[in-house]
């Protein structure tokens, strides 16, 4: 097991010096002076040239690729041109919010997926699996930006139970807290919730035409035991494959979904850190959110060896 944490580790490495010259190429490949537009009206060419030097941008691209690189191994990712902060800082103060709402969303996904998931594939062709099957595949084919809206005109602007946008943190009101974060955690959680409805059915549905599960029912076990004590540890593990992937891509930031309910996120950050042309802020956004997808992947991988006796890594 050690030997295998370490080689992910060291895939995780390699993946990520990838992203990162990918998207420092790219990013520098993007027409528009970052010090120009940070200055905006108060442009001075003296102020622009010695900004510029101070930036580093007036040397080479792989002079720049390698400072920046080795400056981000020991955790320091520059300084945002927009704002003057740290990116690291900047990074980390968005980061509660996108895991809040990503937490909150993949509950959402397993509250509505797991329960109906399984009923469906043990009422395999009723009435209950068709209405649900055809649920599941209109809420995957709703945009997430247009289901926001409906949201926010049926919950806020009509019934006026929930705020349109915003965010309060827990410690300073868990009421308004909880107020700010259902609608962007519905509107995320529901589609996150069609897709594993889908997954969760089929790998149900496949187990329950295994034959251990035929040998249990005749030994005279009860529907609910098979269910349980056979079908559903040997559908655990492409359950918990497609639910880390949801995971990584949640706690990446949803960033049409931030953008929509004006949530803090590292998506919004990312794209706020585009429309401002502050590479420094978007190449560390970048790179967190890929860390963050690697890790979730790699704690799932880690998974199957709990969940499954016959999974072993090498």
């Amino acid at each position: 097991m050690t030997a295998y944490v370490l080689r992910r580790l060291f895939q995780m490495a390699l993946a990520l010096l990838g992203v990162s010259i990918i998207v420092f190429s790219l990013i520098h490949l993007v027409p528009g002076d970052p010090v120009r537009v940070a200055l905006g009206t108060r442009f001075d060419p003296d102020v622009h040239a010695a900004l510029t030097k101070r930036a580093g941008l007036d040397r080479p691209i792989l002079v720049q690729y390698f400072s920046w690189l080795g400056d981000a191994v020991r955790g320091d990712l520059g300084v945002s041109f927009r704002s003057g902060q740290p990116v690291a800082d900047l990074l980390f103060e968005r980061l509660p919010a996108t895991i809040t709402l990503a937490v909150a969303a993949l509950f959402v996904a397993l509250l509505v997926s797991v329960p109906l998931g399984i009923l469906s594939a043990v009422r395999s062709g009723s009435k209950l699996d068709y209405g649900a099957t055809a649920a599941s595949q209109v809420a995957v084919s709703v945009p997430d930006f247009w289901a926001g809206i409906m949201y926010i005109l049926l919950f806020s602007l009509s019934l006026r139970w929930l705020p349109p946008s915003g965010y309060v943190s827990f410690s300073d009101d868990p009421v308004e807290w909880l107020k700010h974060l259902t609608l962007p955690a519905l509107t995320i959680g529901l589609i996150s919730g069609s897709i594993l409805f889908r997954f969760i059915r089929s790998a149900v549905l496949e187990a329950l035409h295994q034959p251990y599960t035929r040998t249990a029912r005749a030994k005279g076990l009860t529907e609910r035991q098979v269910i349980w004590s056979h079908v559903m540890p040997n559908a655990w593990i492409p359950i918990v494959t497609v639910v880390g992937l949801q995971l990584g891509f949640l706690l990446s930031g949803v960033i049409v979904v931030e953008v929509i309910f004006a949530w803090p996120g590292l998506g919004r950050l990312a794209l706020l850190s585009v429309q401002d042309r502050d590479f420094t802020v978007l190449q560390g956004a970048v790179l967190l959110i890929a860390f963050v997808f690697l890790s979730v992947n790699l704690i799932v991988d880690l998974l199957y060896g709990y969940l499954d006796p016959r999974v072993r890594q090498k």
